[in-house]
């Protein structure tokens, strides 16, 4: 990193390993300073990169994770769909950046 205060501890690249179920994005671990009154100090955050529509996808994984009225069956299935929608978003970001580099040429 060209910064010299914030020092890169940890990357979990799920870009190019992706989850199980079809997560994508770029955890960096960080240390970034905090001024208080009296003092400096160096705390761990997590920095998510994702496109929109992986975050879209994020969003809604999350949330079956915390309906309890939702049966396992209907959790199956979402999912199941979740985890295609999340291919045709890694389809759709390649089509784009490929676009986007014949344009840049």
């Amino acid at each position: 990193m060209n910064q010299d205060d914030i020092t890169l501890i940890k990357i979990k690249d799920y870009v190019k390993n992706p989850k199980d179920n079809g997560y994508r994005s770029l955890h960096l671990i960080v240390s970034v300073p905090i001024f208080l009154q009296n003092e400096k100090r160096d705390v761990k955050v997590e920095v998510q990169l994702r496109t929109i529509s992986m975050d879209s996808w994020a969003s809604l994984e999350h949330k079956i994770l915390y309906k309890k009225h939702l049966s396992q069956a209907e959790i199956d299935s979402i999912s199941k769909e979740l985890a295609y929608c999340a291919s045709l978003s890694e389809e759709l970001d390649n089509r784009m950046q490929s676009i986007h580099k014949r344009i840049k040429k």
